[in-house]
């Protein structure tokens, strides 16, 4: 597919992922299983992988987000979060497609806004799979 990445090793379940959250090394990680969670509900089309250290959900074999640890933060990433509405003006980052959130245990945080970013990068590459002139 031209256009938008693809990853060819997906699974409906990958179990690396599982072995990552179960880990459970620092609070960072322990946030992050409820939000990748919510990624694999999103459809009956959400397939994931283990990519570059972290969960990765994808639509098929394209990825719509990501979730990953960090010393100092954890963060929910989306590939092609550049392009998606954000009012709450959660994301940060300045990559020509990607932007992430950062999450800190014990700071306040708009679950809602965040649920709508997800909603929305898997609606979006949905879309962009369906229209091959949105690539």
């Amino acid at each position: 597919m031209t256009g938008i990445l693809t990853f060819d090793d997906t699974l409906r379940h990958d179990p690396r992922i599982d072995a990552w959250f179960d880990a459970g090394i620092g609070p960072h990680r322990l946030m992050l299983r409820a939000w990748f969670e919510r990624m694999r509900t999103c459809g009956d089309d959400v397939r994931e992988l283990f990519h570059d250290g972290c969960p990765v959900a994808c639509v098929g074999e394209a990825p719509f987000a990501y979730v990953n640890a960090f010393k100092a933060h954890a963060a929910v990433g989306f590939f092609r979060g550049a392009e998606l509405p954000d009012p709450a003006r959660l994301l940060e980052g300045s990559g020509r497609h990607m932007r992430h959130t950062k999450l800190r245990p014990g700071e306040p945080f708009d679950t809602d806004a965040l649920t709508a970013l997800i909603a929305a990068a898997y609606a979006d590459i949905r879309r962009r799979l369906a229209h091959p002139t949105l690539r």
